[in-house]
């Protein structure tokens, strides 16, 4: 069996008003979406269980079958997973954004989609001048054991190595905040708690006055972009220990995508993974190089998984019309030539779904269920004609907790 999955990122969402009373999905152009719905069947999976952070984190972990109650440690150490940072039993990452703060209020979790260039020459100053060893915010013991670790864009890491003797100071119950989830509110209550609170508090407030200085904040503000007032830490954690997909499944995957959580999702499933040159993360991605990528891996891999941020990434920004575009993208340059790949296959099955709900409305990640459709050999049929929130709900198929819909999905439903 050949196996693709497809996750628009947090495309799930509430009717708006600006839609006429639909949601971006039901807006959408979606054609192939909706032939694939006729085609197969369509329900809905809760990726994002009430006891953990709608992030995708967790979202992306319950969508490809892993218990997050079981193997969840936190966001950062997947993303350390994607660079090929090893944790030992004693460290632990954590995430870092570069943000826009002004006023106490969070302006901009990217810093306005900060470039790669920009924002390594940022970390490497915090390196020097914060972690160098005599900055008067942190013990220069603690500041040798920490080293920030430049990403992609805004999305970097924190590494803290520890030993037996001096364990990481930040523990499964050190509670921090997404930034993505604090969109244009006051910061004043949001700032980390718990274990090693007062180490990322110091450590965020310090970047404030290094960064206020450096020559890229400068030229930002001179051109008219949104400065990099200060790092934003949270989604601490040790190394996970999840089995990989072949040792669950007998099915070895790839992954697409331009996030660095699902690349180290996929490293630490076993699953390879494709760079498709143009894939930002963003809403000018490559969507066509993507689908490409994915038609061609289809004859090496038993599972082919696309992840498209975009759609994501148009809610944080609370543009309903950039939604709508991005799943007429998604539907056009990657839901329909791989569909075209498989449907007249008698061994290949095809899942879409995303990982969360993400309501531009409120600009946030959100728990709930979502849509999903598959198709293909060994699905049976129902009446369904579409693809959106309302048919999947109306169909009464669901999957509660989400991470048993794998299995479902991977045996089929005849």
């Amino acid at each position: 069996m050949k196996y693709v999955i497809i996750i628009p990122d947090g495309c799930a969402d509430e009717p708006l008003e600006s839609l006429g009373g639909k949601t971006p999905l039901q807006a959408a152009n979606v054609p192939t979406m909706d032939a694939i719905a006729t085609a197969g069947c369509v329900g809905v999976t809760d990726n994002t269980p009430i006891d953990f952070p709608a992030g995708s984190e967790v979202a992306n972990m319950c969508l490809l079958g892993y218990d997050p109650n079981e193997f969840f440690t936190g966001r950062a150490p997947i993303e350390a997973a994607a660079t090929g940072i090893q944790l030992g039993p004693h460290d632990c990452a954590i995430r870092c954004n570069l943000v826009t703060v002004e006023d106490q209020i969070m302006v901009d979790f990217t810093a306005s989609h900060i470039s790669t260039e920009d924002a390594t020459a940022l970390l490497e100053e915090l390196n020097t001048k914060l972690l160098g060893g005599d900055h008067p915010a942190i013990a220069p013991d603690l500041a040798a054991r920490l080293k920030f670790v430049p990403g992609v864009s805004y999305r970097n890491l924190l590494i803290y190595r520890g030993d037996t003797e001096h364990p990481s100071p930040f523990t499964p119950s050190t509670r921090t905040s997404a930034p993505h989830d604090l969109t244009d509110l006051s910061v004043t209550d949001d700032f980390p708690r718990g274990p090693g609170s007062d180490v990322l508090v110091a450590l965020m407030n310090a970047s404030a006055e290094i960064m206020a200085k450096h020559p890229i904040n400068a030229a930002r503000s001179a051109a008219g972009k949104k400065v990099a007032t200060n790092v934003w830490l949270w989604g601490s954690g040790g190394a996970p220990g999840l089995p990989t997909f072949n040792e669950r499944y007998g099915l070895q995957g790839v992954m697409i995508t331009a996030v660095d959580l699902l690349r180290g999702l996929a490293a630490i499933a076993g699953w390879d993974r494709i760079e498709v040159e143009g894939a930002t993360g963003y809403l000018d991605t490559n969507y066509a190089g993507k689908g490409a990528a994915a038609v061609e891996a289809l004859e090496k891999y038993d599972i082919v998984c696309v992840h498209i941020e975009a759609p994501d990434e148009a809610s944080h920004e609370g543009r309903a019309d950039a939604k709508v575009e991005a799943l007429g993208q998604i539907d056009e340059h990657i839901v329909a030539p791989l569909w075209n790949a498989v449907r007249d296959r008698d061994d290949a099955r095809i899942l879409i779904l995303p990982d969360h709900p993400t309501f531009c409305r409120t600009k946030k990640h959100t728990h709930g269920p979502v849509p999903l459709v598959m198709a293909g050999h060994g699905v049976k049929a129902d009446d369904a004609k579409a693809y959106d929130e309302t048919t999947a709900v109306a169909s009464g198929l669901t999957f509660d907790p989400g991470w048993t819909m794998m299995d479902r999905f991977l045996k089929g439903n005849d």
